[in-house]
């Protein structure tokens, strides 16, 4: 059951911080983020916030040095928005399955052109 409910909570916390940061945030280190998941604890006390972020590895820094600062921002936010009696501790980090996906469809497409010439 605590389970079921860190899962509704993640997504809750998922939505309104996509909002806030489509809708609300003006950080020009902030770039174009996606939040691609939301792991809360059991005990609803933290949040690992996972992102994607468009851009090299300059501006990769710059967005999460940017969501860090804004940390408090962000909580308050969540919690005017969710009503929770705690709001949870934020922690971002990034999505790094879309970048290893990438890498396993490029090592898949190596392959199947060696297969392919030497046939």
């Amino acid at each position: 059951m605590a389970r079921i409910r860190a899962s509704r909570v993640g997504e809750q916390v998922k939505k309104e911080l996509s909002h806030v940061l489509q809708h609300e945030m003006k950080d020009p280190r902030i770039g174009f983020v996606t939040i691609t998941a939301v792991e809360m604890s059991g005990d609803l006390q933290q949040a690992k916030v996972f992102i994607s972020v468009l851009g090299d590895e300059e501006q990769k820094r710059q967005t999460l040095d940017g969501l860090d600062k804004a940390k408090g921002y962000l909580r308050t936010e969540v919690g005017r928005r969710i009503h929770l009696r705690h709001t949870p501790e934020l922690i971002f980090k990034f999505d790094e399955s879309i970048e290893h996906g990438q890498h396993i469809s490029k090592l898949l497409e190596e392959v199947n052109r060696d297969e392919s010439g030497n046939r």
